[in-house]
């Protein structure tokens, strides 16, 4: 900040003080009404535990018990929500200003009806089980209300983008009860800067969030796994896997970067999202832990429930129609789709690995996979460990063997552009040089 915006902002103390209460407060309401909506239609959607949307049975237990048809239809009606919600929006509401676009702008407002529209058609569509994350619809609403609550109260500019930020933390905070991983997200990912008056806010507004979200949700963690042991084997597979997770993980950004560059707009993404939710709905028949945002698979990696064999397919599967999803027009996140990838391929990996050397637990080469996986594909490894552990509530020593994988993982991504380069330029040198020997000869 500059230092004149800086004596503004602290002109107004309390006010930044009671914006930054408010903040957390709705972004903790906004992020439990949407959680709670979600499971609302879950439980109607595939007829389960319909007197409690709060309860034991998981989302994948009421899908499973679902009989075929009613898969297909939920995931046909979910194709004509997306494709005709999205279509509509794109053709009549105002332009969508995204959470990073904002944080970096002068004037940090999103557009309300827009960014509303765009938030619910999230949750709806994955709660009827489209295979993208829910995660951006709370940061939304978070920033949404954060913004326009920081310019009635006068703030300064960066003042406001601040509080833009931490709304979106917050909101991430609320729907999954990660305080700490909401606000390490706010600073690693959004503002790149952990200055004291930014962690303060990040932190004081996440942690309201999640604790004001406790009121209908409860003070519940995301998965529950049993203890694991750290050993030697462990850190060598970590150490060697890192890397992979790092590959595997830039394959899949740019899959589904350009799968998001490419999707339509008008009657086509209509035709085109009916169509994959269709193709889903009949997968879902068979497999119904593809229904929804991955937590069931990962649940399911996590305490070791899955053979080689299954993990490998639904891994293939759950890539395919993530990055069909986006390429049809549905919009959603990428970080519960992204630790479901690296939770199936670690148990693809921690197997092959336990037919040579020693037997690794499967579950705990998910949860460091899963970690490794989510740091690399989106660029935030200090953001993915406080995630993973919140999450899980995993023991401490489990820490070692998953900063192995992450450091390797985001080493990897990030030196793939140099070695692309490289191999490019090492490419181009040898056409040159035959078509020199070439022209010698003549």
């Amino acid at each position: 900040m500059s230092s004149s915006s800086t004596a503004i902002s602290h002109s107004k103390p309390l006010a930044f003080a009671l914006v930054t209460v408010l903040t957390g407060i709705g972004a903790g309401l906004g992020g439990m009404g949407l959680a709670l909506l979600l499971h609302a239609i879950q439980h109607v959607a595939y007829g389960y535990s319909i007197g409690q949307w709060v309860g034991h049975e998981s989302f994948l237990e009421g899908v499973s018990a679902a009989s075929p048809m009613r898969r297909l239809a939920v995931l046909s009606f979910c194709g004509a929500v997306a494709g005709i919600g999205w279509a509509a929006l794109y053709r009549y509401g105002k332009p969508l200003v995204s959470i990073r676009k904002a944080v970096s702008s002068a004037d940090p407002r999103m557009p309300f009806v827009s960014t509303m529209v765009h938030a619910l058609l999230q949750i709806v569509t994955v709660a009827l089980g489209s295979p993208l994350g829910r995660e951006v619809a709370p940061r939304e609403i978070g920033s949404l209300f954060a913004g326009r609550l920081a310019h009635r109260a006068g703030l300064t500019s960066d003042d406001c983008r601040l509080m833009v930020a931490c709304g979106a933390g917050a909101g991430l905070a609320a729907v999954y009860n990660v305080p700490l991983g909401g606000a390490v997200f706010v600073l690693e990912v959004l503002l790149g800067t952990f200055a004291p008056r930014a962690l303060i806010v990040a932190l004081v507004s996440s942690t309201i969030a999640a604790v004001v979200a406790w009121s209908g949700l409860g003070n519940e963690q995301q998965y529950l796994v049993p203890a694991f042991d750290s050993n030697g084997p462990l850190l060598i597979w970590a150490a060697v896997c890192g890397p992979l997770f790092g590959l595997a993980a830039w394959g899949f950004v740019k899959l589904t970067s350009s799968a998001r560059a490419h999707a339509p707009r008008g009657l086509k993404l209509v035709v085109y999202s009916i169509v994959n939710f269709v193709a889903i709905g009949a997968l879902v028949i068979v497999f119904p832990q593809l229904a929804g945002n991955g937590k069931g698979a990962a649940s399911l990696s996590f305490d070791g429930s899955l053979t080689i064999a299954l993990a490998a397919a639904l891994l293939v599967l759950k890539v395919a129609i993530e990055a069909s999803s986006l390429r049809a027009g549905a919009e959603g996140g990428l970080l519960t789709p992204g630790l479901t990838n690296g939770a199936l391929l670690a148990v693809v990996l921690g197997g092959v690995w336990s037919f040579f050397f020693p037997t690794l637990a499967p579950g705990a080469c998910a949860l460091i996979g899963a970690g490794a996986f989510l740091a690399a594909s989106m660029q935030m490894p200090l953001t993915a460990v406080v995630l993973i552990v919140e999450f899980t509530h995993a023991d401490h020593n489990l820490l070692y063997p998953l900063l192995l994988a992450v450091a390797g993982s985001v080493m990897t991504i990030r030196v793939m552009p140099a070695v692309l380069a490289w191999m490019s330029h090492s490419r181009l040198r040898a056409e040159i040089a035959e078509k020199q020997v070439e022209h010698s000869n003549v």
